[in-house]
């Protein structure tokens, strides 16, 4: 595909850039369904240490002897999620493991899959490293030299545990995130493939952000990627990743794992936009623990599945130490969005803040449900947390649920909820000024997201604007 072709697809015709599959080719998979088996043929087809196998099977122990979560008040229904109906490991047809070093290497038809992406074409744009996956595995991974000549390590999970052991062991749902903590993240630990790493040695600024693509092509399968960054004492990065899958007729499972640690004085930001079919659950685990005088942020657009259960959980373990968390949110008919954000406060002078915006049409259901927990001893802490709902019509709901724990008196607390239909005074008033209904609606919709989308680079801040246009519409999925 040439570059003029590429530059058309991306700016006239996202629906296809999302919308297209390729005829699945793969050189391993599991059958469908979750055994002690299953996990031991995952570890043996990527060859790993014993430590590694001996984590997953303590997972699968946590995932078979869990509940699923049904009785959180108006959660999405999960009854259709049925693992035993998804196949949770394809591996595609590449020939190197760790991923090909050049896009060239690639097989054919991924490389079209991620050319229509746009991944290519990032890479050429101010990105420190990219790296891509497809299905179960990571295709393709690339770091710029100069950015390795300072210690920065960005490779793949699965390389990671080769090549890092000794800090994938630290590190790996070990404080963050365990296997314990709820259902689907014993079964991301039983089940993981592919995802990210990131190491930033002490006082290195990696001021070009990198990003990670993350693709399902299969009907019927599950992604299960895992995600760590370590950013040690004064450092500072910037990640960010985008999501996508298909339609087909059966439903599909992401259940991601992230883990963040963020040293003393480090700056770390994450950045996603994802774009499920709307036969996906979505129902991922991402914590950050900070420490002392360290910043973490996040900022997530998240659509197009039939129902995402999302809920970054920062602690906040160091005196001074900051949390911000940015979130939208978009449902349509059949679509049940509940995201939210958990703050712990474990340390004096710790300050938090929370800015939830959603959007709902056509009967769809956008859920803010947020944990702040301020401990006893975190005095001159401080949380804000704001919440605005949009909805189309008298058919879409919004509701906001804060739940908040404070333990100390010296504490400055805030919440603020709002909810709102597009008036027709608003649209009448863009009529007048030539627009039609379609455009004002959007113009509208631009405005209420700006906050947030002006926080995320451009291009990601033009994807996720074209999304919204595409959801409007009901085009997309």
């Amino acid at each position: 595909m040439s570059s003029e072709e590429q530059d058309h697809l991306k700016e006239t015709d996202t629906e296809a850039r999302f919308e297209f599959k390729k005829e699945q080719k793969s050189a391993f998979e599991t059958g469908k369904g979750l055994t002690e088996e299953t996990v031991r043929l995952i570890s043996e087809d990527k060859d790993e240490p014993d430590w590694m196998l001996e984590r997953r099977l303590r997972a699968l122990e946590h995932w078979q002897n869990m509940p699923m979560p049904t009785d959180w008040p108006g959660q999405p229904d999960l009854s259709e999620v049925d693992i035993e109906q998804i196949v949770p490991y394809i591996r595609p047809d590449v020939d190197k493991r760790s991923g090909a070093d050049n896009w060239e290497d690639l097989p054919d038809e991924i490389q079209d899959t991620f050319e229509q992406l746009g991944i290519p074409e990032a890479e050429r744009e101010a990105l420190s490293g990219v790296g891509a996956q497809y299905e179960s595995e990571v295709v393709y991974q690339n770091m710029q030299e100069r950015w390795e000549e300072k210690g920065v390590v960005f490779c793949n999970m699965d390389e990671a545990v080769r090549e890092y052991p000794e800090l994938v062991k630290e590190y790996f749902m070990t404080k963050c995130v365990p296997p314990s903590d709820n259902k689907f993240a014993a079964l991301h630990g039983a089940v993981w493939s592919g995802g990210s790493f990131v190491y930033v040695p002490e006082d290195v600024t990696v001021n070009m952000p990198v990003q990670a693509y993350f693709r399902m092509n299969s009907e019927g399968m599950g992604q299960f990627e895992h995600t760590l960054i370590i950013a040690e004492e004064g450092s500072e990065v910037h990640y960010i990743e985008g999501c996508s899958a298909p339609k087909y007729g059966s439903h599909n499972l992401h259940s991601g794992g992230v883990e963040v640690f963020v040293g003393e004085d480090a700056h770390v930001q994450y950045s996603t936009v994802q774009n499920w079919s709307k036969n996906t659950y979505n129902l991922n685990t991402k914590r950050a623990i900070v420490e002392e005088n360290g910043t973490m942020e996040w900022i997530s657009g998240s659509m197009g599945s039939k129902a995402t259960m999302l809920y970054p959980c920062t602690i906040l373990k160091g005196r001074g130490a900051t949390d911000n968390h940015i979130t939208i949110a978009f449902a349509g008919e059949d679509q049940n969005i509940d995201t939210g954000a958990k703050v712990y406060h474990n340390a004096p002078e710790t300050k938090s803040t929370i800015e939830s915006k959603s959007i709902s049409k056509d009967g769809g259901r956008t859920n803010y449900r947020g944990l702040v927990h301020i401990a006893d001893g975190a005095e001159n802490s401080s949380t804000s947390v704001e919440c605005d709902a949009l909805m189309f019509d008298n058919e879409s709901t919004s509701d906001t649920m804060p739940y908040m724990e404070i333990n100390e008196s010296k504490v400055d607390v805030a919440h603020e909820a709002t909810v709102g239909k597009i008036g027709d005074e608003d649209v009448f008033y863009l009529q007048s000024r030539g627009l039609d209904d379609d455009d004002a609606k959007q113009m509208i919709v631009a405005g209420f997201i700006e906050p947030i989308t002006e926080e995320l680079p451009i291009e990601y801040a033009v994807e996720l604007n074209r999304l919204i246009e595409l959801e409007m519409e009901g085009s997309l999925g």
